[in-house]
């Protein structure tokens, strides 16, 4: 057909299409002005991004997946971006600027060496021969801990949390003991030396008011609800505690049903069933011996004065994630149906108490004798600060979870990424040919992260560069910079800057795949935007007109 001039159209109209180069440079401008937002936020002298979304609402922090998440990305290429950060914060809750940051440098080198007409499938062989060197070289450096010594947990702890807005106080500090607290309270040893920890066994509860100090630790669970009926008691010692995920109510029939009533006689008979049922339930839980009910569902008035009578504290509409929590912690059992509860399946907590937080109340469940789940009480002045603090909070849980399941540390302040691009270089002089081009911008990507570091202190970066690449050279394996004071130092482990080696390993291995994924388009297909509805019965309306007879002769 095209030989006769007739053209062949296969994509609708409207469709946008980008090919060959100008597709993969379409692509990497936009991964990088991505990771350009976010170079800025990395380290502890990171800077802040204030994020307004279209209802208005304010959200600032450094921590690089919330401002990838809250920025409503449009670029397809900046959203798989996007996608690496959300990944990395699944995999090990950290290091998703750093992750974001690499995998924009290593587009920027890759675009450098296209300029050179190196072929897209070179750059991205020579990049996974980096990557797989890389990994083996970071195993080899990284340093065995003892997770059991509190002093390494905190340093540990402290480096992940120092570039946040709470890093580097008093309350940094007091959040650091709660999280290693937490952590090591709920986690369970292995044979292997190493612990079993699940983050989502730590519940963090906000509550505004008071002041960031005021954050505590629960030995138990806090539930965010209150005592269902005013005559039932506010405070149970010694509780013991039924879970239900059963309604106190009397159930309802599947199938519409109606009842015709013939006297006033049948409506009362209908109400004192009805109270029969609910009592029988509030005597086999009296019965059992509990003197707390947590349900999951709801509680009958009816129910609800049975109870208080019996002088049984009671909870209703508690969150599922709520409920197995309480599981843990109290050491009780979750029971669908009340006729099927037994003295084992309750649960135990020294203390049951409604307390009021602010303005809100909330049902304190403490005291437990080996609790397998904890809350965090986080409280502060804004919603901003209780967000902030909470992003911390779960930084600081999971580095903690990353050296529970591999005990093993790298040395922070750039100093790990400096080492690895040394032997890089090394490496890339054996491979030879083109490969090795793409092997050495893969090192000088690495060596952007202590650049990126440098400048954020105010000092000169290339100088900071030169500094870092001398002291590895003499051996200095660990040799990084000191963001808070902006010098160079031999050993960042001993300045107890430190990182978890599942940390490192995830960031590159997710960099890389992004940079990777990105370099292998070579075709964007980008269909028309819908037209809006309104648009669309014009359209209709103008075809209708055309179409009508004229009235004239």
């Amino acid at each position: 057909m095209a030989l006769y001039g007739i053209p062949v159209l296969i994509l609708k109209e409207g469709t946008r299409r980008t090919v060959g180069r100008d597709a993969i440079r379409a692509n990497i401008a936009a991964a990088k002005a991505l990771a350009e937002v976010l170079k800025t936020s990395l380290g502890p002298r990171g800077l802040d991004k204030m994020l307004v979304d279209s209802f208005g609402d304010i959200t600032v922090t450094n921590d690089g997946a919330t401002i990838v998440k809250e920025m409503e990305v449009q670029h397809p290429a900046a959203k798989l971006l996007v996608e690496v950060a959300k990944a990395q914060d699944a995999e090990v809750g950290d290091g998703t600027t750093s992750a974001v940051v690499l995998a924009g440098t290593l587009l920027a080198k890759a675009e450098e060496l296209l300029d050179q007409d190196i072929h897209p499938s070179i750059i991205i062989e020579g990049y996974t021969k980096a990557l797989r060197e890389a990994l083996r070289i970071l195993r080899e450096i990284a340093v065995p801990v003892n997770i059991e010594d509190r002093d390494t947990l905190r340093k540990i702890v402290r480096t992940a949390i120092a570039s946040k807005y709470v890093g580097g106080d008093i309350v940094s500090s007091k959040l650091s003991e709660m999280a290693i607290d937490a952590a090591l309270t709920v986690s369970e040893k292995k044979p292997d030396e190493t612990r079993e920890f699940r983050v989502d066994d730590v519940k963090i509860e906000k509550k505004k008011g008071g002041n960031v100090l005021d954050t505590q630790l629960i030995y138990g669970i806090v539930i965010d609800k209150e005592v269902v009926h005013p005559g039932m008691p506010r405070r149970v010692e010694n509780a013991k505690i039924a879970l239900l995920d059963a309604a106190l109510e009397v159930e309802k029939p599947e199938i519409t049903a109606k009842i015709n009533i013939t006297s006033p006689d049948m409506i009362k008979a209908f109400l004192d069933e009805e109270a029969k049922i609910l009592k029988e339930m509030v005597d086999k839980i009296a019965e059992v011996g509990a003197n707390v009910v947590i349900c999951q569902k709801g509680i009958d008035e009816v129910a609800q004065h049975f109870l208080a009578k019996k002088g049984i504290l009671a909870v209703r509409r508690v969150k599922r994630s709520d409920l197995e929590k309480l599981e843990r912690a109290t050491g009780g059992k979750i029971v669908s149906s009340v006729r099927d509860l037994k003295p084992e399946d309750l649960g135990y907590a020294a203390l049951v108490e409604e307390r009021k937080i602010g303005n809100d109340k909330m049902v304190f469940i403490e005291g437990c004798k080996n609790p397998k789940a904890v809350t965090i009480l986080v409280r502060g002045a804004s919603d901003m600060v209780l967000d902030e603090i909470e992003r911390s909070l779960k930084d600081a849980l999971n580095v903690l979870r990353n050296v529970f399941k591999t005990p093993k540390i790298c040395s922070g302040g750039g100093a790990t990424e400096l080492e690895i691009a040394m032997k890089l270089r090394d490496y890339a002089a054996k491979v030879g040919g083109k490969e090795q081009l793409a092997i050495e911008a893969f090192a000088a990507a690495l060596e952007e992260i202590p650049m990126i570091l440098a400048s954020s202190t105010g000092k000169d970066p290339l100088e900071v560069l030169m500094k870092l690449r001398q002291l590895h050279g003499e051996g200095h394996i660990h040799a990084g910079i000191n963001v808070i004071t902006g010098e160079v130092v031999k050993n960042m482990i001993e300045e107890n800057v430190i990182e978890p080696l599942l940390v490192k390993e995830a960031m590159i291995k997710t960099a890389v795949e992004a940079a990777l994924a990105i370099m292998k388009i070579d075709d964007v297909i980008a269909a028309s935007p819908a037209k809006k509805e309104k648009e669309k019965e014009k359209e209709k309306k103008e075809e209708e007109e055309s179409f009508k007879p004229s009235s004239e002769f």
